[in-house]
This record gives structure tokens, sequence and C-alpha cells, in this order.
């Protein structure tokens, strides 16, 4: 698939400087030259060399240092373009967690975040942070469990408005399945209390007007149920009669595409694309963390994409964490962050279009 020229570039965080995130980064400029193309690094320019050079045996492809993020726009394919981020960084171990990796990683997220809400980068992807390493760094960044709640509030705070008037959704989503969750990071008993006719109805909308970008027209949305069968009825549990039936009624009068509740343990295989076979729904909206993402991960870890909904801006990102047992080595795969860049551009491309 051609991707489309970037008339803005694309902003890349390295995450937590001690994990896999710069070598990942690194090897998409090597193995992914058409992808990289347009976007830079906005972190450390000396990390950068040192991540390529773990990647690259040989005569490395340069890092260079730019002097603006529209610079790399007219930078070649084979330049990796770091935007140095605050005062060059210490070199800090491969592989082990630490304070000032966290802080770091925090002020690459927050710049690029908010060059990405003045419009001045395309859309943002992010490396893996380290969530213990963002704690120990300290204000403002121990008050945030990850990307997701720094971004929010970050949205929120630009557009003047409160946390709740910026609600934000994970999708995940690879080349096979894509699922939206109601909730996420909570425990399963919360996460029952979190689906409410609202919360549901919000969560539908969000999708649906994200995937309309993304698709250039609006997703079939199947609803999984929260209970076996779907309740059957009732006999295992109502939440499907009193929740979700009323919150995809009142979707449908807006105009949405929403089927189900379908039972959870087949809705995934109906919305999965096959070889020669059409799938017979975009995107499945899940009701917790588990029941969504296990079946996105379990077709392949590597090739999976985070992406952030709701936000006045494009953000995705690896579906994986620091892999700091492996950082330093070479090692490092990165397929889900070629996957991430490449999500990304298509939905600057499909937000061009809305917006022309």
């Amino acid at each position: 698939m051609n991707l489309p020229e970037l008339t803005r570039p694309i902003a890349i965080t390295p995450g937590d400087p001690c994990g896999i995130g710069p070598e990942i980064i690194a090897r998409a400029w090597c193995i992914a030259p058409e992808v990289t193309q347009g976007c830079f690094v906005a972190g450390d320019v000396g990390l950068m060399r040192r991540a390529m050079a773990l990647v690259h045996k040989g005569p490395s492809f340069p890092v260079c240092s730019i002097e603006s993020p529209a610079q790399a726009l007219q930078l070649p394919p084979r330049c990796l373009p770091v935007w140095q981020v605050g005062p060059v960084a210490p070199v800090l171990p491969w592989g082990l967690i630490d304070a000032r990796a966290g802080q770091l990683a925090g002020e690459a997220v927050l710049w690029a975040t908010r060059a990405a809400l003045r419009d001045e980068v395309a859309a943002l992807v992010t490396a893996p942070l380290h969530k213990e390493a963002l704690h120990a760094a300290g204000a403002p960044y121990d008050q945030y469990p990850g990307h997701t709640e720094l971004l929010q509030a970050e949205a929120a705070r630009h557009a003047g408005v409160t946390l709740a008037q910026m609600p934000v959704r994970m999708m995940l989503a690879n080349d096979e399945l894509r699922t939206v969750l109601v909730s996420i990071h909570v425990s399963l008993r919360e996460a029952l209390d979190a689906i409410t006719v609202d919360r549901v109805l919000e969560t539908l909308r969000i999708t649906h007007t994200s995937l309309s970008a993304l698709l250039g027209r609006s997703p079939r949305i199947a609803v999984a149920g929260v209970n076996p069968h779907a309740g059957e009825g009732g006999l295992f549990g109502r939440e499907e009669i009193e929740v979700l039936q009323p919150a995809m009624s009142r979707a449908r009068q807006e105009g949405l595409d929403v089927h189900g509740p379908y039972a959870p343990d087949t809705v995934f295989m109906r919305a999965r694309q096959k070889p020669g076979i059409q799938r017979e729904f975009d995107v499945v909206v899940a009701m917790y963390h588990d029941q969504g993402l296990i079946p996105v991960k379990y077709m392949g870890v590597e090739q999976g994409v985070n992406v952030t909904l709701g936000l006045p801006l494009i953000r995705t990102s690896p579906d994986h964490g620091t892999a700091m047992d492996v950082a330093g080595q070479g090692l490092a795969d990165a397929s889900s962050m070629v996957q991430a860049i490449r999500m990304a551009r298509q939905l600057v491309a499909g937000k061009a279009q809305g917006d022309a």
C-alpha cells in the first residue's frame, strides 16, 4: 500500500531511554524507510546514535540533529532526524529502571504532545514508557499511570476543559482485527461497575468518529456482551438487557451502525479479516481489558498497534512494553513500531480527507 506524502512531520518519542524504544525506532528507519520518511524523533541525539549502533552493524545510517521539526520533511530516507528535547541527556545503562530515564521520557512526550496540539506535527507515535521509572521521576510525571492519561490531561488543559470533557478510549488493532475498550487498566470488579449506559454510548460515539476518519465511511460496529453467551436472555446476567441494549438503541438513533450484543467467545471471529473473506464487522467494542486485548494479542503482539481515540491529536504506539530484559542487545523486533508509524500516516491521510 502506497503511503501518502506528509505535509507536516510525524513526531516519534523514544520512550524509556533504558528500554527497547530507541532501538526499535532506529531499526524501523533501517527496515522501513518508506514508512519513516518525513518522521523525526523528539528526544536526544546521543541516545539515538547509540541505538543506531545497536541495530546496524558496520556503517550506520546517519543520525542528525535538526533545527526545526519541518526540516524532517526535506531529509533523505536513510537519515534519522532528531529534535533535541532539552539539554543533552546523560548516558544511561540499558535495561535498568532509572528515575532520570523516566524524566527524559516524560519530557519528550510532553514536548511532542504540545507540538501536536499546536498543529506543528501531524501525529505522535510513542515508544514504550516504563511506569515505575516515570513515577520515580516525580512531579508532574508521577501523577500519570502512562501515556494515555498524560496525553488526555494535556489535551484537556489545552482545550480548557475538564478530564471528564475529554473522554478517551484505547483501540488495539492489527491487519486482521480491531477492538475498542469500554474500560482499561482497572480491576475486573471495577470494570464491571464501569459498564454503564452512558459509558458504553460514549465508547460507541468515539469509535464511530475515529474509525470513520480511518475508513472514509461509517464503521460497522459489533458490541461484545458482558456475560457468557451475551447473557442468554438474562439467564447469565442482565447487563446486556439493562445496559448494552439501551446504549445501542440510542446509538442507532444517532445514525451509528451498531450490532449486537454478541457472545464474547465468537464475535471476534466475525470481525476478523481473513484472506479472501470480507470481515463482517470493522471493529468490536469490548467491555473490559482482557476481553478485548487477548484476541488481538494472540494474533501477534509484534503486529499490534495501540491507538488512543478521542483526543484532538493522532497518537499511536507499539503494542508492547519496554522489554528491559533484552534492551541494548540489538535483538528487539521493530514490527509493531513500523505498524504504529504506518497507522499514524493512514490516520493523518484520513483526517486530511475529512477536513477537505
